[in-house]
């Protein structure tokens, strides 16, 4: 029977960007996530599913790369990548154009201040700059851009963007164990846990004992201080489109990944 080799993230695991991006939606075949499937992975039995999507939070990817655990009986592994604290996921009043009718994922850049900022940085492509416009008008319709500007003016906080982070983290890592199901997490970005050179752990007990629940045993990270592949790749002036490392950072950080991944999960079979 086929099983299903499970990949979470956003933006950096889709694969938006890449040479095989065509629409911002659909899986690339060039992103690490793919390449360390087809890396680890030699058997027709087992098949790539990807649940990631450009501008998650990482509530939004453990809720969708839970959801597709939890719709798929034979899972190999999942991989996960991790993303910046400052998203939020929300189960919105119904709508037909909101994820399964109901979810949005809001970032700064939904708010007056940081649409500006977007398009700012998406200035280098008009593909880019065209889906952020529709998302902006799918937002304002559905209600969503105005709750965004009430989290982000009076709500929104480093603090509990990364107790929620953390939070989702342990809560899927907890579901995985539960269910036998291997699994590697590694992370975009280390202010995940860091700001700057401080540890946000050392903020007060409880965060600190939040911490101590993440198994970091099954982690891949970049290097000292849990650093991200989008700092990696900026580190190692890898080609990058507007906002993303380009195809070789994916090919060469698979190349670094793989001996954790085969000691956590195993290797091709």
């Amino acid at each position: 029977m086929t099983k299903r080799f499970i990949a979470g993230g956003c933006s950096f695991t889709l694969g938006n960007e890449l040479s095989d991006d065509r629409d911002g939606k659909t899986p690339s075949k060039k992103s690490w996530a793919y390449r360390l499937f087809k890396t680890s992975r030699d058997d027709d039995n087992t098949v790539y599913l990807c649940s990631a999507f450009g501008g998650l939070g990482n509530s939004a990817i453990a809720r969708r790369t839970f959801n597709a655990v939890a719709n798929n009986d034979r899972v190999d592994c999942v991989v996960v990548m991790w993303t910046f604290l400052s998203r939020y996921d929300w189960a919105m009043a119904r709508h037909k154009v909101l994820e399964d009718t109901r979810w949005a994922s809001i970032s700064p850049w939904d708010t007056n201040a940081g649409n500006e900022e977007a398009f700012r940085t998406m200035a280098g492509s008009e593909t880019q700059q065209e889906q952020w416009r529709v998302r902006k008008e799918l937002f304002r319709e559905t209600g969503v851009k105005d709750f965004a500007e009430v989290i982000y003016k009076y709500a929104a906080n480093q603090y509990h963007e990364t107790y929620l982070s953390w939070k989702s983290i342990i809560w899927l890592q907890n579901i995985l164990e539960k269910k036998n199901i291997p699994y590697m997490f590694t992370l975009a970005d280390n202010s995940l846990f860091y700001q700057e050179l401080t540890p946000h752990k050392d903020q007060d007990s409880f965060m600190k004992a939040l911490y101590s629940e993440i198994d970091f045993t099954k982690w891949f990270s970049f290097g000292e201080r849990m650093m991200g592949f989008n700092q990696w790749a900026l580190l190692n002036d890898y080609e990058r489109g507007t906002t993303h490392p380009l195809d070789q950072a994916h090919a060469d950080a698979v190349k670094l990944m793989l001996p954790t991944f085969e000691k956590i999960i195993g290797g091709k079979r």
